[in-house]
């Protein structure tokens, strides 16, 4: 008898629960025999947003060495661990490069490969380069339709599209009809990959809102997708050359920097002893307010994982030892006189203590006469960012990231997400590789980028589009307005057409823009609130799956890896029938 389970996407969050649904099988079913139905349009590994037909220009976000989508040592979960190359090893360079994403498409389609081929005997993975569109109920398992008129009749479903398009939203349908009536251009929220920019004229200036890795992607393709170069002076400068193709770029957003760009060395010290104060039970019964309930706690673990590496691994920057400082750290509440006088003490220096308001918002209550003052200022932030970033001396920002990434895994554990919390967390995290900071830099030395400050308006006036920011008097008006941004998450806009029908029918439900799950197996939730027995839907798209991610930092015990193997155990041990099946009706 076989049993039968349909994963839809196959980009790299479908290509894991594969792999762990393959490692698993042997172990949790009583006969050896597996169907596991994998459909996507795009080929497997890479799916939509990892696709090989990019541009080599675009880059990943991470350094090779910091991605993994295979188990190692550090993962605690049931299943076995199954061990394989990073990115840079299987790319065989410099672990601190930052692979293309073609490249890494490469890379998510050898470990599904290597998936498919490792899957024990018995275990079969058909590839299915097609899109669902619509699942039903039958007798002891599900049907899914697929666009090209088949039925996969399988015991249950997985849904894990990762991030989906959605329709605009009401600001967005205002401004396209805006644009359409006055002659003017309007790019809205997407991947940059995906945007037709061919109509964005050479010359002319065009707004963009948004500092984020959208704007970065957006930059790149702009400048030396349109032929211009980056050369280095004499004295090491980067220098930009226009291939007199490329738009002028006047870039504002909500902070009105962009987001901190990665460390450029290989952090030595000890990982951060980190979550400690962040449990169920500091946090008490809730529902909680992120800011006054949860946020002083995740504060005070970021705050234990920069200072834990400022003073052990430059202890001539510090007053106390380790030891003593951790034990007093210990008994104070966040933001508490105690706290403050204790990092007084122990940190003499002004420019070795957290600030995370003026992290989280540097142009804060700056104010400056003219836009010259501005860009000025933005030269020297960068320039301080991107030396503070390559600096080992600052390695303490790095253990503030690795606290960042284990505060987000905890969080998703709770059951806890906040928006502000995301955005701070890509600000400070997420950035771009330092190489693309430094262009950026060397961009608006030539005059192709301008910034326009904190809190960007746009609004439309005398028939073109006008942006002011309360950073700088004036403003800038252009013809052409881009939305530098991925679109928000949303469920009520979804164009997935398996989405829209299960939406539509009151098949699934929506929190906050997400999918929402049952926490304990995240078996699908429908708008009564009852989880579905052979449903389940897994990814960052997915109520409490924010640190499931695509892809993983190895020997990080990764909420991604433990997430997917504990889904693909309950897939397998609950969900699965032991009928015989029709696979392709």
């Amino acid at each position: 008898m076989s049993a039968s389970i349909a994963v839809v996407g196959a980009g790299p969050t479908g290509t894991c629960l594969v792999e762990r649904i393959c490692a698993n099988a042997a172990d949790l079913l009583g006969w050896p025999s597996l169907d596991v139905h994998v459909i996507d349009p795009h080929p497997p590994g890479g799916g939509r947003v990892w696709r090989r037909d990019q541009p080599e220009l675009l880059w990943m976000n991470s350094v090779a060495a910091d991605v993994t989508l295979f188990t190692d040592e550090s993962v605690r979960c049931e299943g076995p661990i199954r061990p394989g190359p990073t990115l840079a090893e299987w790319l065989g360079g410099d672990p601190g490069a930052f692979a293309s994403r073609p490249a890494h498409n490469g890379y998510l389609s050898h470990v599904f490969r290597h998936a498919v081929a490792t899957a024990p005997r018995g275990v079969r993975v058909h590839v299915h380069p097609d899109r669902a569109v619509d699942l039903a109920d039958i007798p002891g398992g599900q049907a899914v339709r697929l666009e090209g008129g088949r039925t996969i009749e399988v015991d249950a479903v997985i849904l894990a599209q990762g991030h989906g398009d959605v329709t605009p939203n009401g600001e967005e349908r205002a401004l396209a009809d805006l644009a359409a009536r006055g002659g003017l251009r309007y790019l809205p929220t997407g991947y940059a990959a995906d945007l037709d920019l061919d109509g964005i004229p050479a010359g002319e200036p065009v707004i963009v809102r948004g500092m984020g890795l959208a704007f970065v992607d957006l930059m790149v393709l702009l400048t030396s997708g349109r032929g211009g170069r980056f050369v280095r002076e004499y004295d090491g400068e980067l220098v930009y050359l226009p291939g007199g193709r490329e738009p002028l770029l006047h870039v504002g957003s909500r902070r009105g920097v962009p987001y901190h760009s990665k460390t450029g060395y290989p952090f030595e010290g000890a990982r951060p002893p980190v979550p400690r104060f962040l449990t169920r039970e500091a946090l008490g019964e809730g529902p909680w307010n992120f800011r006054r309930d949860v946020w002083p706690l995740v504060a005070k673990e970021l705050a234990f994982a920069y200072y834990h590496e400022l003073i052990t691994a430059h202890p001539k920057r510090a007053r106390l030892d380790w030891a003593a400082f951790a034990e007093a750290f210990a008994e104070e509440e966040w933001r508490s006189p105690g706290i403050r006088k204790l990092i007084r003490t122990a940190v003499p220096r002004h420019l070795d203590r957290l600030d995370f308001d003026r992290l989280d918002r540097p142009l804060e209550g700056i104010r400056f006469g003219d836009r010259a003052g501005l860009q000025k200022w933005m030269h020297g932030y960068l320039a301080v960012d991107l030396e503070r970033r390559a600096d080992p001396a600052h390695s303490a920002d790095h253990a503030l990231i690795l606290g960042l990434l284990s505060v987000y895994g905890a969080l998703a554990e709770l059951g806890i997400s906040d928006p502000w919390f995301h955005g701070f967390f890509s600000h400070l995290a997420s950035g771009p590789p330092g190489p693309r900071l430094a262009e950026l830099r060397a961009l608006a030395r030539a005059g192709v980028v301008t910034f326009l400050g904190a809190d960007l308006k746009v609004d439309h006036h005398d028939g073109r589009w006008r942006a002011q920011s309360p950073t700088v008097p004036g403003g800038v008006t252009a013809t052409t307005l881009v939305e530098a941004r991925l679109p928000a998450p949303s469920v009520s806009r979804a164009t997935d057409p398996l989405i829209g029908a299960l939406r539509d029918r009151g098949e699934l439900d929506e929190k906050s823009g997400l999918v929402n799950v049952r926490a304990a197996d995240r078996r699908l939730v429908d708008r009564s609130g009852a989880p579905h027995s052979r449903r389940f839907a897994f990814g960052p798209w997915v109520v409490g799956g924010q640190a499931t991610g695509g892809f993983a930092r190895p020997r990080l015990n990764a909420p991604l890896f433990r997430h997917a193997d504990a889904l693909a155990r309950i897939v397998l041990s609950e969900a699965v029938g032991t009928q015989i099946r029709r696979h392709v009706a």
